[in-house]
């Protein structure tokens, strides 16, 4: 071990999903996934501090729905880790949320992320890539992505990492709607949209990931893709609206992120992303939007 620090901060991504291939339900109820994960630069950032017993604390937008008990990802990151080393997991956690909260961009697998590495640093206990890894794939299928940032291949629940390249930067906006979707409630949708269909199995589009390694914009907005998406706007109509005008703005290419309900749209540059979010928040049919770049790092100790 390494001698323990006072405190110590992780920034840690949000994820776009520019490819969600969806399977049929395991028997053990999970999907079998090919998920082309972006991060992309909205950030959280994760505090850890010594603390007598396990607490954690959030603040900003969204701070409201973050459950602060045991059942958040932060805490359960800290517990796991903690209990692999035969320590007491005493520390305080503070979130402080950049990322849009029940939005589809793994807000909360971030969380989970970050307040590993931050405990991992401030316990000195020097875990290796791989082990940290291992733990995030306990935590939940986006969190290893989390961790590592960058462009990455999904498969199995979406916990088996392969990097992808990217050739360049892709600009984003992204348009938040009010209240959550439930990824469980998506997935449910997904499977009563489904039921009697043959579902193919999920595989990552050869033109797709051409499309990323020679950062060719438009030829990753013709190729965005996300099975998830008819049983988002299924439970979520009013979404179409939002896709319907991020494109009249201009936008190359929209999609619900994830499980939703955020949607994102890929534009050609940054200028193009401030007038496309300028357009979608006069629009009304979203809360706010937001503008971003991707690749982002993965979680980062500041």
């Amino acid at each position: 071990m390494s001698p323990a620090a006072e405190a110590v901060t992780v920034r840690v991504p949000a994820k776009v999903n520019v490819r969600l291939a969806v399977g049929a339900a395991r028997p053990d109820g999970f999907h079998d996934l090919a998920n082309v994960f972006l991060a992309v630069s909205l950030f959280d950032e994760v505090t850890a501090r010594p603390a007598g017993t396990l607490t954690v604390t959030c603040e900003g937008p969204g701070a409201d729905q973050v459950p602060l008990d045991r059942t958040n990802l932060a805490a359960r990151a800290a517990l796991l880790l903690a209990a692999r080393h035969g320590i007491e997991p005493a520390v305080h956690l503070h979130i402080a949320k950049d990322i849009p909260v029940a939005g589809g961009m793994a807000g909360g697998s971030a969380d989970g992320a970050g307040a590993l590495l931050a405990c991992d640093a401030l316990w000195g206990l020097d875990s290796s890539r791989a082990e940290l890894l291992d733990i995030c794939a306990e935590l939940g299928s986006d969190v290893p992505f989390s961790l590592v940032g960058g462009a990455a291949l999904g498969t199995g629940r979406g916990e088996r990492l392969t990097p992808l390249d990217t050739g360049g930067t892709f600009h984003w906006v992204f348009a938040l709607a009010d209240g959550g979707l439930s990824t469980p409630a998506v997935y449910g949708e997904f499977d009563r949209l489904t039921a009697g269909t043959d579902v193919p199995a999920p595989e990552a589009s050869p033109a797709l990931l051409a499309a990323l390694r020679s950062g060719d914009a438009p030829a990753l907005a013709a190729v965005l893709a996300n099975d998830l998406q008819p049983a988002a706007l299924s439970l979520r109509p009013a979404l179409r609206a939002t896709l319907d005008a991020g494109l009249a703005a201009g936008a190359l290419a929209g999609i619900v992120s994830g499980s939703g309900p955020t949607t994102a749209f890929l534009v050609k540059d940054g200028e193009s992303a401030v007038s496309v979010a300028a357009a979608l928040e006069a629009s009304g049919t979203c809360r706010t939007a937001r503008a971003a770049s991707s690749p982002a790092p993965g979680a980062t100790v500041r």
